[in-house]
């Protein structure tokens, strides 16, 4: 299962990996439970993943760099039920967030997605980033 494949549902919670698409919409399965469901493009709104940006203080983040910030951390995820933990969870790993725009459910959102995807051992990176790693070790092997 590739990142690049996973979306958010309007009106579903969780994640879901895109398994195919019509013209009025896609086939998803869940990550969480594996169901397989067609979710209609006229009542819903699907969104990539790798398209989500986060707003911080300077310019706005894609989705995965706050991935990326989760994962170097060295500490435990708070627990998503308390709010004030979930806050303070963000203001040590990605401090740059903003706080006023950012609210504490889309902190406990990217949580709760960050287990998701540990939990079915999805390897957080987009296919350019992949190209990018290949070519610092092609380049590496030549020095």
């Amino acid at each position: 299962m590739e990142y690049r494949k996973l979306v958010s549902v309007t009106g579903f919670s969780g994640l879901f990996e895109v398994v195919g698409s019509k013209s009025d919409g896609a086939i998803l399965r869940s990550l969480d439970d594996n169901s397989t469901k067609f979710v209609s493009s006229r009542q819903h709104t699907l969104s990539h993943l790798e398209s989500i940006e986060v707003f911080t203080v300077n310019e706005n983040v894609n989705l995965i760099d706050i991935f990326k910030a989760i994962e170097k951390h060295e500490g435990s995820l708070p627990p998503e039920k308390d709010p004030k933990a979930v806050k303070a969870f963000f203001e040590v790993v990605y401090p740059d967030l903003d706080f006023d725009k950012v609210y504490n459910s889309d902190m406990k959102k990217m949580v709760r997605w960050y287990n998701t995807l540990k939990a079915q051992n999805i390897e957080i990176v987009l296919p350019d980033m992949e190209s990018d790693e290949e070519d610092t070790d092609v380049e590496s092997t030549k020095a």
